[in-house]
């Protein structure tokens, strides 16, 4: 185990929570759950027949000790959930909730929305779109959040930054071309995202090929509107821009580009790219130039937490991201 997921594990541990987990026959998702009851990060809830998730562990020598079932194949316990979320709930008709929890993921999404659970963990199976869109339908997203977006965590080697070799980067995975609300939702829930998984105080760059107005283009426009949304509705961040990469990161570039005085410039830990292609662009150079670890994605903007699973993951990466899952769970309900 590396040593940031190790201190992610470690900081979970201290107010672990329960965790849905919908693709119950995965393998690679039973041996993270062992390891999630192992390391004491969590108390994981399998979706599906327990005789069948059992006979799946003890072929592939996976230890069920501190696993709870929930079966979602038994239309009494789905009426009962029925019953539950049109209680609170009139967005979906007990019927609808009937047939929908038919699906593990749906399912999962409805427990996620009562209560019952404190946070779900897909995608091993299921592909980011399906995971994303059945949140959206059914959790919905965070106030003032135009749109879910994601956080990747950049560990560069020898990088000398103002949290040391680590910064956070968004979006790398979702948006293709965000405008000015969905950039402000990106920046806003990113700071979130990383003050409360790290602790460190946001300082949120938003990075252009153009820093302070050296060049001019309409989609330098959408980068000025979105940090004057987010100034006008999140003042308690720090955020600006639009800045290039250097004067973002660097004190002495910032010194000579920015013309003014910047709680930012020179000492961003939080990286918003004005696009997918740049952000996609952006990760792999710094992987493969900067021989980067990049921790995540972390899905983020949702009203209650989710994560989703590369489908390549292996176990350790997998247990990394329940771990992130976990701090911001705890987070949401005023853990520490």
């Amino acid at each position: 185990m590396n040593d940031f997921i190790k201190k992610m594990t470690m900081k979970a541990k201290e107010n672990p929570q329960r965790i849905a987990f919908p693709e119950a026959t995965n393998v690679d998702i039973l041996r993270t759950a062992e390891q999630v009851v192992s390391t004491g990060i969590g108390f994981p809830v399998l979706l599906g027949k327990k005789e069948t998730i059992e006979a799946i562990a003890e072929e592939n020598q996976v230890n069920t000790s501190g696993f709870e079932y929930y079966d979602y194949s038994i239309e009494e316990t789905r009426k009962q959930l029925a019953k539950n979320y049109i209680k609170k709930y009139d967005d979906f008709s007990e019927k609808a909730v009937l047939r929908k929890s038919k699906d593990p993921v749906r399912c999962a999404m409805y427990l996620l929305k009562l209560e019952f659970v404190d946070c779900v963990a897909a995608g091993k199976e299921y592909s980011t779109g399906d995971v994303i869109y059945e949140t959206m339908s059914i959790v919905g997203l965070q106030e003032g959040v135009e749109s879910v977006s994601s956080l990747g965590l950049a560990d560069v080697p020898g990088f000398e930054g103002s949290e040391g070799t680590m910064f956070g980067i968004a979006d790398c995975a979702i948006n293709a071309q965000p405008d000015a609300k969905d950039l402000a939702g990106i920046a806003i829930a990113s700071a979130e995202t990383v003050k409360t998984l790290l602790g460190w105080e946001p300082r949120v760059a938003m990075l252009a090929f153009s820093t302070c107005g050296s060049a001019e283009h309409e989609s330098i426009d959408i980068i000025r509107e979105a940090i004057e949304i987010v100034h006008k509705t999140r003042p308690d961040i720090k955020i600006d821009g639009e800045f290039q990469l250097d004067s973002a990161l660097i004190p002495s570039v910032a010194a000579k580009k920015v013309p003014r005085e910047s709680a930012v410039a020179g000492k961003a830990n939080i990286l918003i790219f004005p696009n997918l292609h740049a952000g996609n662009i952006g990760v792999k150079l710094i992987q493969i130039f900067g021989h980067a670890n990049a921790y995540g994605p972390v899905l983020q903007g949702f009203a209650q937490p989710v994560c989703d699973f590369s489908r390549s993951a292996p176990v350790e990466e997998m247990l990394g991201n329940v771990a992130m899952l976990v701090i911001r769970a705890a987070s949401g309900k005023g853990g520490k």
